[in-house]
């Protein structure tokens, strides 16, 4: 009796040991299943941080291209700037990539931000800056301009003026007449008739004129026969004056006491030529003084 009451101990002892061991397997396994599921949801949650980070990544880094593009040369004045940038998108990239670390990740990531948000910053105050200065160089350049075109005005007007005050600095001669005469004195008398005319008469008014010089002025009239020859007293450098670089011959010559009044004029060349008379036509006679020619008139003889 004793060894079968011993006996159904020794089974009961192993059923309840069998039944522990099953419930603790039973509970491993459970603990397992369930640890493996939060490992996995775990681990599909870092995975979504992780591509979520790299897109953030990947927007900045091409947000911050486009900026370097838009402002072209503005951006390598930040080259410095931009290295910095560069160098922490690669360490960014190498975290995601080997040891990734999500708040780790995302502490470096918030930083380039804001370093990519400075670098806009400054580009962009560069870029105003540069702007204003262009505005401001303008502005200059068309107030330049505007002296330019105002200096050159006045250089025209008064090279415009100079110009009339020399014109106006210039002896005038008017009411010309000329005639041939013959005979002298009380018996002269004027004639057209070419083969009567003994001498050529030219009388003028060289007019009135304070901005000249007073003094002796040279009066120089040339007479041009209807052939163009000109009516001269005889040859050479002694019957001859200057005029705009030229050497012309003169008819007659008067040297004037100037005192800036109107003076009258007569002056006279004889015809010496007992052989020939003049030729019937018209005659020019031009005054000149101070290499100006200050008058003209003709005559006709017959």
């Amino acid at each position: 009796m004793t060894d079968i009451n011993v006996g159904t101990n020794r089974r009961n002892s192993l059923m309840i040991i069998v039944v522990v061991l099953l419930a603790a397997l039973a509970l491993l396994t459970w603990l397992y299943l369930s640890t493996r599921s939060r490992l996995s949801g775990l681990l599909e949650e870092k995975e979504k941080q992780r591509v979520e980070l790299q897109h953030e990544l990947d927007s900045l880094i091409t947000e911050h291209n486009n900026i370097k593009l838009e402002y072209g040369a503005f951006s390598d004045s930040l080259a410095a700037k931009d290295s910095i940038i560069q160098a922490n998108a690669i360490e960014i990239r190498k975290l995601l990539d080997t040891q990734y670390e999500y708040y780790k990740a995302r502490k470096k990531l918030d930083r380039l931000r804001t370093i990519s948000q400075g670098y806009l910053k400054q580009i962009d105050s560069l870029y105003t800056v540069n702007r204003e200065l262009m505005a401001e160089n303008e502005q200059i350049r068309s107030s330049y301009q505007k002296e330019q075109q105002k200096s050159s005005s006045l250089q025209k007007d008064k090279e415009a003026l100079t110009e009339k005050v020399t014109m106006a600095a210039v002896l005038k001669a008017y009411k010309i007449t000329a005639t041939g005469v013959r005979g002298s004195g009380d018996k002269e008398r004027s004639t057209d008739k070419a083969k009567r005319v003994e001498k050529i008469k030219v009388c003028y008014t060289l007019g009135e004129n304070p901005l000249l010089s007073a003094g002796a002025k040279n009066i120089y009239i040339r007479v041009a026969r209807p052939d163009k020859l000109i009516l001269t007293k005889g040859k050479g450098d002694d019957y001859s004056f200057s005029y705009k670089g030229e050497i012309l011959q003169y008819t007659m010559l008067e040297t004037v006491n100037y005192q800036n009044q109107a003076i009258d004029i007569c002056s006279y060349w004889i015809n010496r030529s007992t052989k020939e008379s003049l030729p019937a036509g018209v005659y020019i006679v031009s005054v000149y003084a101070d290499d100006f020619e200050i008058g003209q008139t003709s005559f006709e003889l017959k």
